[in-house]
């Protein structure tokens, strides 16, 4: 289906707390860009009435915010729009009715995403844009809230409660936040449900969590802790951190929540029972951690037009997908990184021989990885492509990473010296141990003599040795052209690794 859009391709959600539009254009790389992101807080919810119809009030709202939806379509001139509705509207009686109205009074045409789908698309955006092979997804709406098991990125169980964050607020609050009793009843309504599962129990799997409520929840407690890393994709939370949480929030009137920094106006009055499921989840579960996923049901369909062209259900490697994009974002030279990435391989393997400070293979993994994207911020200004990179790497989501091995990926990737890595880590000075940022240090400093063994970008260098002894290391570089430019830039550069390793570095040329 990829070969047949358009250059542009919106989604709509019809969910049943919010409405949301959000256009793509499609690139001549297959990738998707957005460009509008329009979100309206219809709360469709509201309008299920005893009959479980959507009351006439509850169309026009629709319509009305589709037909809002229209006049920007129009304007971009996007042919080609997908518009799904969750679970407010697939649990109404009058839902063809409501599908008719669309098509007639709209340009779109209203796809009802049973259950199934609706769990499975939130699966397959976290599989396809986290690097956790086994795990449980969640993702609260306004009325329902999807389940689902997965095993070796495979999806293994699923289930759909019919409830969410705004079905549990009008069943069982009376004013706008949760009383004691109030929380005490949804959460003990909520535990009922989530027992009945019997693959619930015990499974000791992180919680990967989708949607608004969550992505909420998350914002509070970075803002809270004053968290200094940018994103919140893949951030990770303690059970413990959302009891604590939960506790300020519950001690917080309606006004108060309103005005807190991370927290959606219209989510002030949801965001405690939705808390109260997140909690009982990781209860039952015992989860290790909890973790939010950015991507979940538009990212899931998303996925689907991209990955269905290529005759696969997920991607390979979600990381290496991501690094892709970074090399074609910012234009990165692939054959230097296979040079450098293959001159830095070799001397992390000599010299680990000779350290007295442990490293293994996921240091040479890092190291590789940093290979890729080193001093990418080049490509902004070359003067300070150390302080562009950090901060590209750093506030930069990127699928498939952990926060703390993107930061270790930033700090090595823009590697300077050891004034500015002490500069850079300065936020983070409780995040590594003093083992860690030596070890950083060190594939910082291979990174960077690895590269000045490149200067110009000639892949002269074919060999290289490295001779310990009492006095130091001799480094023997085998060339097969005129290195005086490369020689140059390593003696210059070669003060790091001595700095680190504290042993003076004899450099040897010699052409082949």
């Amino acid at each position: 289906m990829l070969e047949q859009l358009s250059d542009k391709y919106a989604m709509i959600d019809i969910g049943s707390n919010t409405m949301r539009l959000v256009i793509y254009e499609h690139d001549s790389r297959k990738k998707f860009k957005q460009l509008e992101n329009v979100k309206v807080v219809a709360r469709l919810r509201n309008y299920l009435n005893e009959e479980q119809q959507l009351s006439e009030e509850g169309i026009n709202v629709l319509i009305d915010t589709l037909c809002s939806f229209q006049i920007i379509t129009r304007h971009h001139s996007v042919q080609h729009v997908k518009c799904v509705a969750t679970a407010t509207v697939r649990q109404a009686d009058n839902r063809e009715e409501i599908c008719r109205l669309v098509q007639k009074l709209t340009d779109f045409e209203m796809t009802i995403l049973s259950e199934y789908e609706e769990a499975f698309y939130g699966f397959l955006a976290v599989v396809n844009s986290t690097d956790i092979p086994e795990g449980i997804t969640i993702d609260i709406g306004g009325g329902s809230t999807e389940i689902t098991y997965f095993l070796d990125r495979q999806l293994i169980e699923y289930h759909s409660f019919p409830f969410g964050a705004l079905s549990l607020q009008l069943q069982y609050v009376k004013e706008d936040t949760p009383t004691e009793e109030e929380r005490k009843a949804i959460k003990q309504f909520v535990q009922s449900q989530f027992e009945t599962i019997p693959w619930l129990h015990g499974k000791q799997v992180p919680i990967v969590a989708i949607g608004g409520s969550a992505r909420n929840m998350v914002q509070l407690h970075q803002s809270f802790i004053h968290y200094p890393l940018a994103g919140v994709h893949q951030y990770e939370m303690m059970l413990s951190d959302i009891q604590l949480l939960k506790k300020q929030l519950s001690g917080m009137n309606y006004q108060e929540l309103q005005r807190l920094e991370g927290l959606s106006k219209d989510r002030a009055d949801t965001i405690l029972p939705a808390m109260e499921v997140f909690e009982s989840l990781c209860e039952l579960t015992e989860a290790p951690r909890f973790i939010l996923s950015r991507k979940g049901l538009r990212e899931g369909l998303m996925f689907e037009e991209l990955i269905k062209p290529l005759g696969i259900g997920l991607y390979p490697n979600v990381l290496e997908e991501s690094f892709q994009e970074l090399v074609m974002d910012f234009e990165i030279d692939t054959e230097h990184v296979t040079q450098v990435t293959k001159i830095a391989s070799l001397l992390f393997q000599h010299f680990r021989m000779h350290l007295d400070f442990p490293m293994g293979d996921k240091d040479l993994s890092l190291l590789k990885r940093a290979a890729q994207v080193f001093h990418l911020g080049e490509y902004i200004d070359s003067e300070s492509s150390s302080q562009h990179t950090f901060y590209l790497l750093a506030n930069r989501t990127i699928d498939g990473i952990r926060h703390k091995d993107r930061l270790k990926l930033a700090l090595l990737a823009s590697y300077k010296g050891k004034s500015a890595f002490r500069q850079y880590m300065e936020p983070f000075k409780d995040w590594l141990t003093k083992e860690e940022q030596k070890t950083l240090r060190f594939l910082g400093a291979v990174l960077k003599f690895a590269s000045s063994l490149n200067a110009t970008k000639r892949n002269i260098v074919k060999h290289l040795d490295i001779d310990a002894n009492s006095t130091g290391f001799t480094i023997k570089i085998l060339c097969c052209s005129d290195y005086r430019a490369e020689e140059y830039q390593a003696e210059k550069q070669k003060k790091h690794l001595e700095k680190v390793t504290k042993q003076p570095i004899v450099l040897q040329f010699q052409k082949l």
